[in-house]
């Protein structure tokens, strides 16, 4: 027998057949029920992963990493702001723009946000360019009043390419009849799909030399958007900016001006992780119960051991060693579960669609074709530790309850 005497006859006890069977079904369902609660909190972390990877990527796809505008008033000197961007190695693209809340009138309303733009710097910025289902951006040259318009917004306006649109802002000049909104047609050129419903259904891009005039801007812009190498140090290249600019810009970042939504996404996914603990609190609550049969069954061994000069710590090392050992079974193997799970999980999902003739994911919905996860590593560590956490808190009960055995009073009976 190996040293620590107190874990050998733990591994023992783990191995060793059973005289009472329903015990060792007890520690098989501890051990199933840790393995699926850490598989199934495995795969749901990386399914919200992937889904909150997949809003920000297409969301960054049309708008910009970082924006530099004026302080209420359009921006006269946008073309010293994009020189200054473009210095810093970490802006990967820098283009002006102009945008406006408006609303648009086909044969039904609706509001929206028209955006001017220069189509060959969009693509610095954004690739507006490649989602383009009809029509081209390159026909938003300037004076041409052409308009480009998101797939659902022109579903919802009733238009099609070739049809007008007429675009009303709340900008008001003065008339002999009085102050009337500012009004002009746009004819439609083209169509876009980002596959996100805010761009989608409020989303309306023209030429930005059109918009200048229509809003009476002169050669003024709302700011300059600009796309960074790394979307992740977004904060870090705002606030260097902001420095280097100084005067009247105001910088900001794509985290900043949508932290609500992200903060949401962020604890509908913590929210979620706690919820799906309590599985693995489950199979942890299993484990207790088969313990405590466990330390009632082996109640004439306990004494035996004590008598033999086993100590009241090596006992309890004795169940503890054991009930850890399931726990450290059940997670490693809804680790390697819930890893191989995620990883197919694609396949899977396309499997149980064929089988019975059903899309649990309908594109012209959800937008996808597939099921986007992101396993990270962290929430893999972060689920087994806990379930090996709660394991361990398991056993501390029934190894101290064997601790406190009597040797006479066990061995009455014997």
């Amino acid at each position: 027998m190996f040293k620590p005497v107190s874990a050998a006859i733990g591994l023992r006890y783990l191995r060793a057949k059973r005289r009472n069977g329903f015990i060792s079904f007890i520690s098989f369902a501890s051990i199933v029920g840790i393995a699926l609660g850490v598989a199934i909190l495995i795969t749901t972390m990386a399914v919200m992963g992937g889904f909150q990877r997949e809003i920000r990527d297409r969301m960054l796809q049309m708008t910009a990493h970082a924006t530099v505008s004026g302080y209420g008033e359009p921006v006269q000197d946008w073309k010293h702001a994009v020189e200054v961007a473009l210095v810093d190695k970490r802006i990967a693209g820098a283009a002006p723009y102009v945008e406006k809340e408006a609303l648009l009138s086909g044969a039904r309303n609706q509001p929206a946000l028209i955006r001017g733009v220069v189509p060959s710097e969009e693509g610095k910025v954004s690739v507006l360019a490649d989602k383009m289902v009809e029509g081209k951006l390159d026909q938003l040259t300037p004076g041409s009043f052409n308009i480009v318009l998101g797939r659902e917004l022109a579903l919802w306006l009733g238009v099609r390419v070739g049809d007008s649109v007429i675009v009303t802002t709340s900008d008001f000049r003065s008339t002999p009849m009085g102050a009337i909104a500012t009004q002009k047609r746009f004819q439609v050129s083209g169509i876009f799909e980002a596959g996100y419903n805010e761009f989608d259904k409020g989303l309306a891009v023209v030429s930005m030399g059109d918009l200048q005039r229509v809003l009476r801007m002169g050669d003024g812009v709302t700011g300059v958007r600009l796309k960074l190498h790394d979307m992740d140090k977004a904060f870090d290249v705002a606030r260097d900016l902001a420095i280097e600019l100084g005067g009247p810009y105001s910088v900001s970042d794509w985290s900043s001006e949508n932290a609500n939504l992200f903060r949401a996404l962020k604890m509908e996914k913590t929210i979620m992780a706690i919820l799906l603990a309590f599985i693995i609190g489950m199979g942890a609550f299993n484990l207790v119960n088969s313990q405590v049969m466990l330390v009632t069954d082996k109640q004439a061994d306990i004494a035996i051991l004590r008598t033999l000069g086993l100590t009241p710590r090596g006992v309890m090392q004795v169940f503890m060693v054991q009930g850890t050992l399931i726990g450290v079974i059940g997670t490693t193997i809804g680790v390697i579960g819930g890893i191989l799970l995620t990883l197919n999980l694609e396949h899977i999902l396309h499997g149980i669609e064929r089988l019975f003739g059903v899309q649990l994911l309908p594109e012209d919905v959800y937008y996808i074709t597939g099921l986007p996860t992101d396993l990270q590593a962290s929430d893999v560590v972060l689920t087994a530790v806990a379930a090996l956490a709660m394991a361990f808190l398991a056993t501390v009960y029934p190894a101290w309850r064997a601790a406190r055995t009597a040797p006479a009073e066990a061995l009455r009976y014997e």
